[in-house]
């Protein structure tokens, strides 16, 4: 779900990568702390577990901040993200994780939903599914009007910082800023959707399903690195 010297050089991958590696840090406390709340609810009084599901969103919040700037900078880097696994990015949607899967995994780690709570993610599902094809199509237009060889060159070259041609600049100019706009469709839909599961469940079932959505990140990280250390090899 990321960010040389001076401002102009901290929005690179490179510069990513260092911010990644910090921020996976703080994912694996997180988690301790989500399951020290999971495991011992009985001393941890409502505020504190409010305070911790803050945090953790805050952390989430600061990934896609940080994704943001790098997007801006270069739209190309977030499509293929070198912080991340072959495995990880295999299961991204335009850029991160869908949204509709975070809801399914209310499902399976939040097991005393009441029933109006289970309505009302269903009904959220729906709706984002509505979000997710609208921005599926967006992206689809975007990839059709770059079909041609010459335009998907640029795109490459672009990521690879070498030089384009004065003559296709315009058009590449045009190409990042609909990328742009369909990245930031989609973090925005997996920010909204999370803060609304947020506000269906209660305290402690938020600290469930935030537990469980941070153990499968580090768990699909810890399954694609060895793959791909093994592919190099």
């Amino acid at each position: 779900m990321s960010p040389g010297s001076g401002a102009s050089t901290s929005l690179d991958g490179g510069s990513f990568d260092t911010f990644f590696e910090g921020w996976l840090v703080r994912h694996e406390h997180y988690l301790e702390e989500l399951l020290t709340a999971q495991q011992q609810c009985s001393e941890y009084q409502g505020d504190d577990v409010k305070d911790l599901i803050t945090r953790v969103l805050s952390h989430y919040q600061q990934y896609f901040e940080e994704k943001s700037r790098v997007a801006q900078r270069n739209v190309f880097l977030v499509f293929a993200p070198t912080w991340l696994s072959s495995l990880e990015c295999a299961s991204l949607w335009i850029t991160g994780f869908k949204p509709g899967f975070a809801l399914r995994l209310v499902f399976s780690s939040v097991q005393d939903l009441s029933r109006e709570q289970s309505e009302r993610i269903e009904r959220l599902m729906e709706e984002t599914k509505v979000e997710e094809r609208v921005l599926n199509d967006e992206l689809a237009r975007v990839q059709e009007s770059v079909a041609a060889p010459p335009l998907l060159e640029m795109a490459r070259k672009q990521a690879r910082r070498t030089n384009v041609e004065g003559g296709r600049e315009e058009a590449l100019l045009t190409l990042r800023k609909a990328l742009e706009e369909v990245v930031a469709g989609a973090d925005l839909l997996r920010m909204t959707t999370t803060m609304k599961v947020v506000e269906i469940l209660k305290p402690e079932q938020n600290v469930r399903y935030l537990t469980a959505a941070t153990q499968l990140f580090l768990n699909l990280r810890n399954l694609g690195l060895p793959k791909d250390a093994n592919t190099k090899g």
